[in-house]
C-alpha cells in the first residue's frame, strides 16, 4: 500500500483510510486476464551493442523440443540492450561445435562472439545441454558448460545460459534466471477479481499466486526468491500476508487497526519493515517474523511510509510528510535522527536501494508528471529516467542494470523496463489488460 502513489497524489497533512486509497486507485484500472503472458515490445536499443551470433542448437532427428533454446538465449541478450544478435536469416552456417567453425565467416559478418550448441535427450523427459562462448577473431573459447534440466525446465536453463554468457562477455551477473510479480484485475459481469502473479523476467510462465474479490498491493520478495509480502483487503480491511510461491502456504502477519501496508523484508529475511497506524499516525515498524514483536522506527504525526532496506540492513529509507510535501527520508534501524535526501521538486517518494546500496530509485514529479528517476547517494544528482505521465512502483533487477515499473499507455495499465542509464527501453503488456505494482525477484528463487 502507498499513500504517495502517483496515480492518486493525497494531501500530505491527512491520513486517509487504507480502504479508500486502495479503492481509488484500483477504480483507475479497466480489465485484466491474469493468465496471459506479458509481450514484450523494445522500443529502444543501446547505440553501439555488442554483436553476437547465437547459431540454433543442434539436437538429434526426430527429437521435437518445447522450447527453443537458442531463440531464448538471442532474446534475452538483446533485451539487455548490450548485444545486437545476428537474424537467423543472414548466417551462412549453423555450426554446433569447435571443430564446424569458420572464423572468417564470422568475422566476416561482423561478429565479436559466436555461441553454438547441442542438445540431446538425457533419459525420459530430460536433456541435457552443450553450449560455448567462442571469441570470433581470438579464435578462442570464453566459456562453455553441459547442462541437464528437465523438460519443465528448459526455458529456464535457457536463460541461465544467457546469464553465463552475459557475464563472461560484460564482467557482471545477468537477471534473465530471475522472476517478476505483478498484481491485475479483471472485471467481468460487474464483478472484479485482484490477481497477484509471478512471471518469468520475460514475461512468460505466469502463474497466479492469489485471488481476491478485494484489493491486492504492494507485493514484496523474500530476501532467497521463495515468498511473497503483500497486502490483502479479502476481510473488509488491509492484513499482510507472507505466502510461499512454490507451495502457496500463507500467513497473516499483519492485521492490526487502521493501515496496515508497505511491506519491506529485510536482507537477512528474518524482519519486515511496515506502515501501521495503530497508534493513530501512520508510523514505520520493525516486526520480527519470528516473534512478531514489534519495534517503532519512526514516530511522527505526518505520514511516514514506503519503508525499504538499504542492502546492508543498517538503514531504512522511506517517504515523509513531514517537510509539508512527500520527500524520502533515511533513518538507521538502532534508532536516531530521520535525514532527509530529497530536496529537489516537491515530490519524491517509493525510494528503493540499488544493489550496490550507492544510489535511490524513486518516483519524482516533472511539470506535474510522475516519473522514474535515481538518486545519486554521494553525489546527489538526480537522474530522470521514464517519460511517462504516471509512472509509478519502481524496482530494480538484481544486478541493477535494469529497471521495471508501472505506466499507462492511455487508460491502459503497462509495465515498462529502463536500463539505469537509459539507453535501453521496452514496454510488457498485457494484450487486453491492464497490469500494475511490478517488482523483481533475487537470484535465488528456485526450489
Amino acid at each position: 500500500m502507498k499513500l504517495f502513489s502517483p496515480n492518486f497524489p493525497v494531501s500530505v497533512r491527512s491520513i486517509f483510510s487504507a480502504r479508500i486509497v486502495a479503492m481509488l486507485l484500483l477504480s483507475l484500472l479497466p480489465v485484466t486476464d491474469a493468465l496471459a503472458e506479458l509481450t514484450i515490445d523494445i522500443t529502444q536499443g543501446a547505440e553501439g551493442a555488442t554483436p553476437i551470433a547465437v547459431v540454433p542448437f543442434g539436437a538429434p532427428a526426430g527429437l521435437q523440443l518445447p522450447q527453443d533454446v537458442a531463440a531464448i538465449i538471442s532474446t534475452d541478450l538483446r533485451r539487455s540492450g548490450r548485444f545486437k544478435p545476428l537474424a537467423k536469416s543472414r548466417m551462412i552456417s549453423q555450426p554446433h561445435d569447435a571443430t564446424q567453425i569458420a572464423y572468417r565467416e564470422w568475422q566476416a559478418l561482423g561478429m565479436n562472439h559466436l555461441l553454438v550448441g547441442k542438445v540431446s535427450p538425457d533419459g525420459t523427459n530430460s536433456y541435457r545441454i552443450r553450449f560455448q562462448l567462442f571469441d570470433v577473431y581470438k579464435r578462442e573459447q570464453l566459456t562453455g558448460f553441459t547442462i541437464t534440466t528437465s523438460r519443465e525446465n528448459l526455458r529456464a536453463s535457457a536463460h541461465h545460459i544467457a546469464d553465463i554468457v552475459y557475464e563472461a562477455l560484460t564482467g557482471e551477473k545477468g537477471a534473465f534466471d530471475t522472476r517478476i510479480a505483478y498484481i491485475t484485475e479483471d472485471r467481468s459481469n460487474n464483478k472484479r477479481t485482484l490477481t497477484l502473479n509471478v512471471a518469468d523476467s520475460d514475461g512468460y510462465n505466469p502463474q497466479v499466486i492469489v485471488t481476491s474479490k478485494e484489493p491486492l498491493m504492494s507485493p514484496a520478495w523474500s530476501p532467497d526468491g521463495r515468498k511473497i509480502a503483500y497486502v490483502s483487503f479479502e476481510k473488509g480491511k488491509p492484513a499482510i500476508f507472507v505466502q510461499e510461491v512454490f507451495t502457496g502456504k500463507r500467513s497473516k502477519i499483519s492485521s492490526f487497526k487502521g493501515i496496515n501496508g508497505a511491506p519491506a523484508w529485510s536482507p537477512d529475511g528474518k524482519r519486515l519493515a511496515l506502515t501501521l497506524s495503530r497508534d493513530g499516525d501512520a508510523n514505520i515498524y520493525i516486526m520480527d517474523l519470528v516473534s512478531r514483536r514489534l519495534q517503532k522506527l519512526t514516530s511522527h504525526y505526518a505520514i511516514d511510509t514506503e519503508p525499504a532496506w538499504s542492502p546492508d540492513g543498517k538503514h531504512i529509507v522511506f517517504t515523509s510528510s513531514r517537510g509539508g510535501q512527500p520527500q524520502l527520508y533515511r533513518k538507521a534501524v538502532s534508532g536516531g535522527k530521520a535525514e532527509r535526501l530529497t530536496f529537489e521538486g516537491k515530490y519524491n517518494a517509493r525510494g528503493s536501494y540499488s544493489p550496490d546500496g550507492k544510489s535511490l530509485l524513486l518516483v519524482t514529479r516533472v511539470n506535474g508528471d510522475y516519473r522514474i528517476a535515481v538518486l545519486d547517494l554521494q553525489q546527489g544528482d538526480m537522474r530522470v529516467l521514464s517519460d511517462g505521465r504516471f509512472d509509478e512502483s519502481p524496482s530494480f533487477a538484481p544486478n541493477g542494470r535494469m529497471i521495471i515499473y508501472g505506466t499507462r499507455s492511455g487508460r491502459k495499465g503497462e509495465l515498462a523496463e529502463v536500463s539505469v542509464d537509459g539507453s535501453v527501453r521496452q514496454r510488457l503488456s498485457l494484450q487486453q489488460s491492464n497490469v500494475r505494482e511490478p517488482v523483481w525477484s533475487p537470484y535465488n528463487r528456485r526450489q
